[in-house]
């Protein structure tokens, strides 16, 4: 069952019909976005599958990449990035 990945919510959705405006019910984040597909994998190149992607800059954003297939809404929560960025900057700061 297709899932939103940034707030977990499970979508009413048949056949990965979700088109570029489409935003979640539960949090209003676009579905049409990397953190939605399939493909999307933090651990691998560019964070994507699919090698012939072309992956935009911003993985939370509505795209047209013609690769999209929902996925089933792993919760790749973007807070727990910013956590870790913030303390990357805080770690290497001047004193």
């Amino acid at each position: 069952m297709p899932g939103c990945a940034h707030c977990g919510r499970t979508l009413d959705i048949i056949a990965n019909q979700v088109g570029r405006n489409d935003a979640c019910p539960g949090c209003d984040e676009d579905l049409r976005s990397c953190r939605n597909c399939r493909h999307f994998d933090l651990s691998v190149a560019k964070e994507c599958k699919e090698p012939f992607a072309e992956v935009p800059r911003d993985k939370d954003a509505a795209n047209f990449c013609e690769l999209f297939q929902l996925g089933e809404g792993g919760l790749h929560v973007k807070d727990s990035r910013d956590a870790l960025l913030s303390a990357a900057e805080s770690l290497f700061r001047k004193k």
